[in-house]
């Protein structure tokens, strides 16, 4: 998969796994990734490093503008985003890092220029990217969309498993009932709600390994260009 305007779109709740995916894809297509819900968290820790409250839009309208977020490809593979040049992949990932993203996103201003800045990346050439509204809102015109999702037990599982592994201890059905809790915040809210886009194609995650999800979304990219370039030999003759 060659051409230069994709767009590949995926959206689903927390701890999916739309985030490994969608690395994973980029990497593998040579594509651009963008981690929609990392650069809120990203601005997130910069306001809060500042002393800024949260729901402080105009305090964090100024703080834009002297703020740079990317994402980098390590010799690996694997991608981390950078804040103003410091890789702070690890450090977003605290519980007070995302309540703080979560309100600094339902800032009208705030949303739409993280939207804006996603657009901008997205430009670059063909680009995989995630969310909760990647597929309704960022790009709504994407031309593959998917929606990534798994049983709350087995999301709650693999929380858990991520948390442990850095050394953070949290009993399983405390994860569920944030994660339902979270679902539901997520659903509900007024600006960019996480819902299906009616044309994004579902991938029931919960028995599947990232591997194997990876594969499913490259046969269909496969497929689908398969069905365009036939299109094109008719019309073109």
């Amino acid at each position: 998969m060659s051409r230069s305007n994709q767009i590949i779109a995926i959206d689903g709740p927390a701890a999916s796994g739309k985030t490994t995916v969608a690395s994973m894809l980029a990497n593998r297509l040579g594509f651009v990734y963008i981690n929609t819900g990392a650069m809120y968290r990203s601005l997130a820790l910069k306001v809060l490093r500042a002393g800024i409250h949260p729901e402080d839009s105009a305090g964090i309208e100024r703080l834009l503008k002297t703020t740079s977020i990317s994402f980098t490809r390590g010799p690996e593979g694997s991608a981390f985003v950078t804040l103003d040049g410091e890789n702070i992949s690890d450090e977003i990932k605290s519980q007070e890092i995302a309540q703080a993203a979560s309100v600094i996103s339902q800032l009208p201003a705030i949303r739409r220029y993280m939207v804006s800045q996603q657009r901008k990346i997205a430009r670059r050439g063909g680009t995989v990217a995630e969310g909760r509204d990647t597929t309704t809102v960022v790009f709504p015109d994407a031309r593959y969309k998917f929606y990534i999702d798994a049983s709350l037990y087995v999301r709650a599982r693999r929380r858990h498993r991520e948390l442990r592994a850095r050394g953070v201890c949290v009993p399983l059905y405390q994860l569920m009932k944030d994660l339902r809790k979270r679902d539901l915040a997520d659903r509900t809210r007024k600006i960019s709600p996480l819902r299906k886009d009616p044309g994004a194609i579902l991938i029931d995650t919960t028995n599947l390994t990232p591997e194997q999800v990876v594969e499913r979304i490259e046969q269909y990219l496969g497929d689908s260009l398969r069905r365009e370039d036939n299109a094109v030999g008719l019309d073109g003759g």
